[in-house]
């Protein structure tokens, strides 16, 4: 992206909403209640011929530094510091307030370029507003309607005269084409097993009950105070996503909104942000369940592990604020306890204690990632996978049903990410769910493959004499 555009401006004045407009996704949570934003949120976005990144941000407010509005004050400057060039957005329906004026002069004094934007310029009425805009000394107000996409020509002729035709669009590179040598395609072989690509980017949800301190564990990955943090519960309404480099390999971390059980959420913006974190679970690779190591094993916390398996995703616990825990030993060997009894769908999931508060553990965290993802990855040949169903069933036959023993005949990996295989076999559907789980512990134990969802599907072969058999 050629350069950085930070939208600013009072609470419910509609920038999420236009943020959603610019980047063609709704990305960032919108509703009516004032202040629904509250960490920044970056995002790529295109506006008719013009490529940026965008920044939406928290409502500025006046406020003590150490409550919450102040903190959240504190990350949309750090936005504006950060950015190229600032969207100021105002409400041409409601009109001004003493705190644009108050956002008009910080401002001025930042000396960056500002395009002042009018939103809701389609209301009746608001032609009084978008004509008090003059009085801020920030120019010729853009008047927009972000909700229904009206003044978009307008708002990029603007910011391309605030930020220059030369930076608005740098000019493109010139590609050299040299010959590539374009491989053949992989003859099947029953031997291959793909090594696992440790260099691609690796998509990492943190999830977990209100106030167990995801937000804080990820500002501690970053080394800065991305994220806002406190001692309030619910802080995080929006999935922010953050990338970093962890071992000379990039991670995109989703910072996700606490969820508590169903039955509690009953607003409608806590709902919104429930379903915003689902989402991050199904874009992500692995996610990593934080419990509170004061008050572990809630009903919660089991339900989530379940949801995270259910959905196919690589899971991992951390154990977070083990600054906290007097006793580490004896909880340490009191929770590995737990976590095998309490949690039998996810037998050998890692678990690793850690402090996100000083840090303790966090290398040894992500380590736990790198390795479950290189399990769910995992894919295993099918020569290997049919040795072991020969032997598996020599020393565990299926049962016989109606006096005929069925039999598996053959085995193969359809997918991965999770591993997935399927088996042909005689009357799969008189073949019990017992039997499965001991295939599926066997393939656990024996191709290393702990903490990781395995599917097992079957197939039985078709009846050559079925169709004899209806005629008749």
């Amino acid at each position: 992206m050629s350069f950085t555009v930070a939208i600013v401006g009072r609470p419910n004045v509609g920038k999420s909403t236009l943020f959603n407009r610019l980047v063609g996704k709704k990305l960032a949570l919108v509703d009516d209640t004032p202040g629904v934003t509250r960490d920044r949120r970056p995002g790529d976005a295109r506006l008719m011929g013009l490529n940026f990144t965008i920044i939406d941000t928290a409502g500025l407010e006046k406020a003590e530094a150490e409550s919450l509005q102040g903190r959240m004050r504190a990350q949309t400057e750090a936005a504006i510091d950060e950015a190229d060039i600032s969207l100021f957005v105002v409400d041409a329906k409601f009109g001004l307030t003493p705190v644009d004026k108050e956002l008009a002069e910080m401002l001025r004094r930042r000396g960056k370029p500002v395009v002042l934007v009018a939103n809701k310029a389609e209301a009746k009425g608001s032609d009084g507003g978008f004509y008090d805009a003059y009085t801020l000394g920030l120019g010729e107000p853009v008047p927009i309607s972000a909700e229904h996409g009206q003044g978009m020509l307008d708002l990029r002729d603007a910011i391309v005269d605030a930020i220059g035709k030369d930076r608005a669009y740098p000019p493109k590179e010139d590609v050299a084409v040299t010959n590539v040598d374009i491989p053949h395609e992989m003859e099947e072989d029953e031997d291959y097993e793909p090594e696992y690509d440790d260099t691609k980017p690796l998509r990492v949800a943190i999830i977990g009950r209100p106030n167990a301190g995801k937000s804080t564990l990820i500002n501690r990955f970053l080394g800065e105070d991305r994220l806002l943090t406190g001692p309030e519960a619910g802080i995080t309404r929006d999935s922010i996503s953050v990338e970093w480099d962890w071992r000379g390999r990039t991670i995109k971390m989703f910072d996700t909104a606490g969820m508590r059980r169903k039955a509690r959420v009953t607003e409608k913006l806590e709902k919104l942000s429930v379903a915003d974190s689902l989402r991050s679970i199904r874009f992500a690779e692995t996610v990593v369940i934080v419990f509170d190591s004061t008050i572990p094993f809630e009903k919660q916390d089991l339900q989530l592990v379940d949801l995270v398996i259910r959905e196919g995703r690589a899971a991992v616990l951390a154990f977070n604020k083990w600054d906290m825990i007097e006793e580490p030993q004896a909880v340490l060997a009191d929770l590995r306890e737990k976590t095998e009894r309490l949690l039998p769908q996810a037998r050998g999931i890692r678990a690793v204690p850690i402090s996100g508060q000083t840090g303790r553990g966090l290398d040894k965290l992500m380590q736990s990632i790198i390795d479950t993802d290189r399990v769910w990855n995992k894919r295993i040949s099918t020569a290997r996978l049919n040795r072991w169903l020969e032997q598996t069933q020599v020393q565990h036959p299926p049962p016989a049903v109606s006096g005929r023993r069925l039999k598996l005949k053959y085995m193969t990996q359809v997918k991965a990410r999770p591993p997935a295989f399927m088996i042909s076999c005689t009357r799969s559907d008189a073949l019990p769910e017992s039997y499965t789980r001991y295939l599926i512990n066997g393939l656990r134990n024996d191709f290393d493959m702990p903490s990781v969802p395995i599917r097992i599907h079957y197939r039985s072969p078709d009846n050559p004499y079925e169709s004899k058999k209806k005629r008749n």
